[in-house]
């Protein structure tokens, strides 16, 4: 059991990538900008040993792209050698590492040239992760090439909030979809040539979803099963989820990051939650249960090992948050009763950070984080989940 991070939410300073261009953007939608974030660029030493103080066994975080290859074809070994430091340092303390080479970011040369609507996005991250393998590999534990390119695509495609900010657009939609799936191929086949010998996966954004083919929130609906091109939610549902349980069946894992029950209407549009309906800073259902039904999901699909690489809640009640992981934790174990080969999990997040379109109000963290000082505060709920690592240790 661990937690996890992602570069540009933590770091601070991250200005060579396209949500830095995004946030700086008149009209964009993003609150403010991640500025120095929770300065974990140097203040990484003191995150790895809050992991290791709260008594949880890995640190899942990300390496910045932009960081390592700030200019096309001009790749910084400093920013190799920090990175590699961490993982070394993790390993001192006695933590398992879980990299992700893909958080929702990418550099800014990148973008200027179509981003991931171009195919040759495909070739230039397949040779990142190439050479941040080469530098890094014999320290990662386990590889995460990108993380919910479901949501990178639909966000910046179709919904708009997400770089490059073009809402409607399912031409650019559908190329980036296809062209995530092929750019993790290519990842896993660079992974695999080495250094290294660790599980490579995905992770995907998979909610929870009930159908509602009246439009109506109020009736029974059906919890879609079938994520074919020819399922309830066709094309839609293959592009977002379903092509990338199918290339899962070749990896090592499946990493699967559910926070909520979703409900839709028959065209795939989601049905607002009722007045007076238990929500949380996101401004998302309170359903804790979902991640059960998700792996299950996951696993009956993609036929390969689960890891729950995030799961949490954004809330300031820290009491709250423990009912939360309570309750998802206990949906867990159901699914694996039911038969879901499960092989860890990871709490989103280690501190409270930038939480992109949203900024900086909501709290995920199990560690506070004060916006001037960065000063450091573990919240109850910290320890109350080490403890929980430590029972499943010994059961």
């Amino acid at each position: 059991m661990g937690t996890a991070t992602a570069a540009h939410q933590i770091e601070g300073g991250n200005v060579g990538n396209d949500w830095w261009d995004f946030e700086h953007t008149p009209g964009s939608g993003t609150r403010e900008s991640s500025g120095d974030a929770c300065d974990s660029w140097n203040r990484w030493r003191e995150d790895l040993a809050l992991v290791r103080a709260a008594g949880l066994e890995a640190y899942r975080f990300s390496i910045e792209w932009s960081r390592i290859e700030p200019a096309e074809g001009e790749f910084s070994i400093a920013a190799l050698e920090h990175y590699r430091e961490m993982l070394l340092a993790a390993h001192a303390m006695g933590l398992r590492t879980a990299v992700t080479f893909h958080h929702f970011t990418t550099p800014r040369w990148l973008a200027a040239q179509g981003g991931w609507a171009n195919p040759i996005v495909v070739e230039r991250f397949a040779r990142f992760v190439d050479i941040a393998a080469q530098h890094l590999g014999d320290q990662i534990d386990l590889a995460c090439t990108i993380n919910e390119p479901n949501v990178v695509t639909h966000a910046g495609y179709v919904g708009g909030i997400f770089p490059p900010g073009r809402p409607g657009d399912l031409d650019g939609f559908r190329a980036s979809s296809l062209h995530m799936r092929a750019a993790h191929e290519a990842a896993r086949e660079a992974l695999r040539r080495g250094p290294g010998d660790f599980p490579i996966g995905l992770t995907l954004a998979l909610p929870d979803t009930v159908l509602h083919e009246d439009g109506s929130r109020e009736s029974a609906g059906v919890r879609v099963s079938d994520l074919g091109p020819d399922g309830p939610r066709g094309e839609l549902g293959w592009l977002t989820a379903g092509q990338y349980l199918e290339t899962a069946r070749d990896d090592d894992f499946i990493g699967i990051q559910t926070y909520f029950t979703e409900h839709v209407d028959a065209a795939g549009e989601l049905l607002p939650v009722p007045p007076g309906e238990r929500v949380t800073q996101m401004g998302w259902p309170f359903t804790p249960e979902a991640l059960g039904r998700s792996v299950l999901l996951a696993s009956r699909v993609a036929g390969v090992p689960v890891i729950v690489t995030e799961n949490g809640v954004a809330t300031e009640d820290d009491a709250e948050r423990i009912e939360y992981y309570t309750r998802s934790l206990r949906s867990l174990r159901e699914a694996m009763d039911a038969g879901a080969d499960v092989r860890g999990f990871f709490a989103w997040s280690l501190l409270d950070n930038f939480e992109w379109a949203m900024g900086f109000e909501p709290a995920f963290g199990l560690v506070a984080v004060d916006p001037v000082s960065f000063a450091r505060s573990p919240k109850p709920s910290a320890a109350w989940l080490g403890r929980v690592a430590a029972a499943s240790r010994r059961s």
